[in-house]
């Protein structure tokens, strides 16, 4: 019989297929349906600190920043407390949620600074939640702020929510830190169990007719996938945190890519926006078969098998694929005459 089993933030889990954070969570039903159709976990929508801010009566911290300095900003937000029901709801959505399915819940917080967000980790655990993930949704647009100054902020986030908690702390990263291994390891040393790669960023777009800036969504898609492949590779033993891979997930391949590659979970949100939720069950089938097919009895034997450490040639995550990519167009060139 087929292991798919994986264990992540200390959670053990019947599947790596782990729906991410999007405001399908915001009904309860949709995670029943996500836990029937295979969901090994779920990750919440968020709680956002913009949320927090207007609860406690003070946003004026926040807004010194200027509303640009993130991408989920408080002039695309006006009315958050919409978005899930405020503070207050979101803890009894997650007391509900906990009741109606048997998989792990993760509550999700989103923001820069750690403000509110220690009080509200601790209450979210108080709600029932399994876990965290700090979702830090920084862009560095202050010129003035260094990348030293954005990296200690991160560490001092996560450092003071960890302590604050005694369910696991799972950070999702941006891709932008000039050194991301040494950075994903100060945060696994901060404390963090769990490492996600990589939060999108969504780029707003222009109306030239009006004008304005508008604010975009795009869905995302496999060819993403590469990415975040990459860095997992290249730090999946290496740095003492689970890793999840989040963004391009779409496919039975992709999921099997990302355990290939040292994930311990594979996070999806676009796909079940665009196929329902009910491709979950056909997500598991196909991986399943392609198991059999390749004759590997569990998930535990192709885990990292294609990482830096376990590869015969770790310098194709570094230079050396770059040059053979380069003599690849080349030889193309040289074909087209």
């Amino acid at each position: 019989m087929l292991d798919l089993t994986t264990t992540y933030l200390g959670l053990e889990l019947k599947n790596p297929l782990v729906p991410s954070s999007s405001p399908l969570m915001q009904k309860v039903d949709n995670i029943k349906r996500m836990e029937d159709a295979g969901a090994a976990a779920v990750v919440l929508h968020s709680l956002f600190e913009e949320q927090i801010a207007r609860e406690s009566h003070s946003l004026d911290h926040y807004l010194d920043y200027g509303s640009e300095s993130f991408a989920e900003a408080v002039t695309y937000f006006p009315e958050m407390i919409g978005y899930n029901r405020g503070v207050e709801g979101y803890l009894e959505h997650i007391a509900k949620a906990k009741q109606a399915v048997s998989i792990p819940v993760i509550g999700s917080l989103n923001g820069f600074s750690s403000g509110g967000w220690i009080e509200y980790a601790r209450e979210i655990e108080k709600a029932g939640a399994d876990a965290l993930e700090l979702n830090v949704y920084y862009v560095a647009a202050d010129p003035t702020r260094t990348s030293q100054d954005i990296e200690q902020m991160y560490l001092e986030l996560v450092r003071a929510v960890v302590k604050s908690v005694n369910i696991p702390v799972a950070v999702k990263l941006p891709y932008f830190f000039t050194a991301f291994a040494n950075m994903a390891q100060r945060i696994a040393w901060a404390g963090a169990d769990g490492l996600v790669l990589f939060n999108r960023f969504y780029q707003p777009d222009f109306d030239l007719e009006s004008l304005e800036v508008l604010p975009t969504l795009r869905l995302s898609q496999s060819s993403e996938l590469r990415l975040r492949l990459q860095w997992v590779a290249m730090i999946h033993g290496r740095v003492d945190a689970d890793l999840a891979i989040t963004g391009g997930v779409h496919t039975a391949e992709d999921v099997l890519k990302c355990m290939m590659a040292g994930a311990n979970v594979a996070m999806m949100t676009s796909v079940l926006l665009e196929r329902g939720v009910q491709y979950l069950r056909a997500l598991r089938e196909s991986i399943e078969t392609w198991m059999l097919d390749h004759e590997y009895d569990s998930l535990r034997q192709m885990r990292g098998s294609m990482s830096y450490k376990n590869v015969a040639q770790p310098a194709a995550f570094e230079r050396a694929n770059y040059m053979r990519v380069l003599q690849a167009y080349d030889q193309h060139i040289d074909m087209l005459g």
